[in-house]
């Protein structure tokens, strides 16, 4: 799991910041369209951003002087400001499984709309679909 000395930012903030040697943007989408979580659609949005990439260069020493340890990761994501104080941003952290998280961001994006449907026996409250938008920063 990704270690855990990182800070909330506010919008006057911005991720990535100058901490961090960039390599590369991970993006992704993430959708919770029963149960209105809005951490599950956040987790989800990374899941997808990380789902399908490999990074062998902090493992095998491409970068001179850098290893697998020194990894960084920034976390910016865009949840519908009425939401954004019901994410868990511990169990969002808890998806990366490596890395040291220095930043997470949360700015106003993503969407509420329907999904179309009101089903009780998945928990829903209503027909509320949340869609949550993360990049997610990787340097070192």
């Amino acid at each position: 799991m990704a270690s855990e000395e990182s800070s909330v930012l506010k919008a006057a903030d911005s991720v990535p910041d100058s901490s961090i040697k960039l390599l590369f943007v991970e993006m992704g989408v993430g959708y919770d369209q029963h149960g209105q979580d809005i951490t599950s659609a956040a987790m989800r949005a990374c899941r997808d951003a990380i789902s399908s990439n490999s990074i062998p260069a902090f493992r095998r020493g491409s970068i001179p002087g850098v290893s697998f340890g020194e990894m960084k990761l920034q976390i910016k994501l865009g949840i519908p400001r009425p939401l954004q104080h019901l994410l868990d941003i511990e169990k969002v952290k808890s998806v990366f499984p490596y890395g040291t998280i220095s930043n997470v961001e949360i700015m106003d994006g993503g969407l509420i709309c329907s999904s179309g449907v009101h089903v009780e026996e998945m928990g829903d409250k209503n027909d509320d679909c949340y869609i949550v938008n993360a990049a997610v920063y990787v340097g070192y």
